[in-house]
């Protein structure tokens, strides 16, 4: 039998994701590594860490599944996105990669945005030029580390590095390369006029495909690092959102799904580029090829709740490894007993600022309505909603735009909670139902590698091959209505805290 090989370069670690040519999970691997912030707001991995993981999750779930590489038919590649490896002219790593949820590029965002025009920067790449988008990055580092810039001669996404050091080329894919703002999002190709505009040489850009094409094959000395065969095809893959997605069988108008990692996302399927006025969401390349997506970001909502664990968890954690279970479940099973709306106690989740709705790197986390009778619960509980209300943004968004929306699909580790599920239908008012896969990027991308091998002739065909809804969590009406003054409360905090955020910054600057 043929087996299908996904790999997901994540912000936390490296998953392997095997399949066979049935759609059926054979065996997964995962490979943890830190990540560093060396001033506020900044947040930075070293590409060697993906690698390490990477072949150590390949090798790993070979040998759980006791397969040989000689039985991988082929390699999907997904990833953190947004992120720059700077290799210079020995393909070296030249610095610490900038990743996705880093915010030290907002004067960069600010110049390269009056620099190409407001207007014609929307035009060209569909979106504003963001803080967490690459093009910031490759201008920060020439205004900030001119000797590192002076080294430069390719600029990679995370995903790309690995794809460089499995098969020797330097290749993207549709998807990930629309969250760069360099890329021409309508019409799939680099936007030659803003790397102009800007001075970004052409040639620091990888060769660009669609998502399910091959893009090279495996080399003899990656062979030999993760056991698989020389010569393995890897096609393009995705972007861990646009991946996922596939994952979750968001390949038709009207499926729309929420994933709940260490981000949040809702994503909507798009048969045209549409862009939201508002400039509020993005609107990028689909790994589907000739589609697109509309894509609501929160930059903290699982993440939001692993700060809480890492932070004030300890007691939690120790109670969870005596019993065997998930922290998680600990904490999730005491915001159960808080009650709705947790008295008050309102949490936004700007840990690390925000994207959708409001595009501002300074934005910070806040409890607001704490009294003495706020305990573990309502704050673990609070957190919960805040994420809920957060994602809630995007959904409010796509009705403004106008998209249709007949079915929700939750993902990503938050889903994965009863409780947190539940609360994000009846925040959103719609029901949230899973499928019988959760494995996200990893097993979108190993579909992907299917289609690029010849396994299935589309990746909608891939999907409906392989995905069908397990369960459903409907909305509660009552709660739903109840949530509304919360709800409104929530968006009006941002609006009076706005400005004081853009203080605070200041002062750390």
């Amino acid at each position: 039998m043929a087996y299908l090989l996904g790999v997901d370069v994540g912000t936390s670690g490296t998953k392997a994701l095997l399949i066979d040519e049935g759609g059926t999970v054979v065996a997964r691997a995962v490979s943890e590594y830190p990540l560093y912030t060396p001033k506020p707001l900044w947040a930075e991995q070293e590409p060697a860490d993906w690698w390490r993981a990477t072949c150590e999750s390949i090798r790993e779930v070979l040998g759980r599944a006791g397969v040989s590489g000689e039985e991988v038919k082929g390699v999907g590649l997904s990833g953190q996105m947004h992120g720059s490896v700077f290799l210079d002219e020995a393909n070296e790593v030249i610095r610490p990669a900038i990743l996705w949820c880093d915010q030290r590029t907002a004067a960069e965002c600010w110049w390269i945005t009056e620099t190409v025009g407001r207007e014609r920067i929307v035009e060209l790449t569909s979106n504003p030029v963001l803080t967490g988008f690459q093009a910031g990055k490759i201008i920060w580092l020439r205004n900030n580390e001119p000797e590192a810039h002076a080294r430069v001669r390719k600029v990679l996404l995370p995903k790309d590095y690995i794809r460089y050091l499995l098969t020797g080329e330097y290749a993207t894919e549709v998807s990930d390369a629309s969250g760069t703002s360099l890329f021409n999002v309508c019409k799939r190709q680099w936007a030659d006029e803003v790397l102009d505009a800007i001075s970004i040489p052409r040639e620091w850009m990888p060769k660009v495909y669609e998502s399910p094409e091959v893009t090279g094959r495996v080399t003899a000395q990656a062979a030999a690092a993760t056991g698989l065969k020389e010569g393995t095809p890897v096609v393009g893959g995705g972007g861990d959102q646009a991946a996922g997605a596939v994952g979750n069988g968001i390949v038709e108008t009207g499926v729309v799904s929420v994933s709940v990692g260490t981000s949040g996302v809702v994503f909507a399927f798009a048969d045209e580029p549409v862009v939201d006025p508002g400039l509020r969401t993005h609107t990028f390349c689909h790994a589907v090829p000739g589609k697109w997506h509309v894509m609501g970001v929160m930059l903290s909502a699982g993440g939001s709740l692993r700060w809480w664990r890492d932070t004030f968890g300890t007691e939690e954690k120790t109670v969870a490894a005596a019993m065997g279970v998930d922290p998680y479940e600990l904490i999730t099973a005491e915001a159960a007993q808080a009650p709705l709306g947790t008295e008050g106690l309102i949490f936004l989740p700007y840990l690390t600022g925000e994207r959708t709705p409001h595009a501002d790197p300074h934005a910070r986390g806040v409890f607001f309505g704490v009294t003495l009778r706020s305990d573990r619960a309502h704050f673990a509980r609070a957190i919960l909603e805040g994420v809920a209300f957060g994602l809630r943004d995007s959904f409010e968004i796509l009705r403004e735009m106008r998209l249709p929306i007949t079915q929700v699909r939750a993902s990503g580790g938050g889903a994965r909670s009863g409780v947190w599920r539940q609360i994000l239908a009846d925040v959103s008012g719609y029901d949230h139902v899973t499928i019988n896969v959760d494995e996200g990027p990893a097993f979108g991308v190993a579909l992907l590698a299917g289609v690029g091998t010849g396994v299935w002739k589309s990746v909608p065909e891939a999907c409906h091959a392989t995905i069908e809804v397990v369960s459903n969590t409907p909305t509660n009406a009552e709660a739903h209505e109840a949530y509304q003054p919360y709800y409104a409360l929530y968006r009006k905090l941002y609006a009076h805290l706005k400005a004081d955020f853009a203080e605070v910054a200041g002062l750390m600057e």
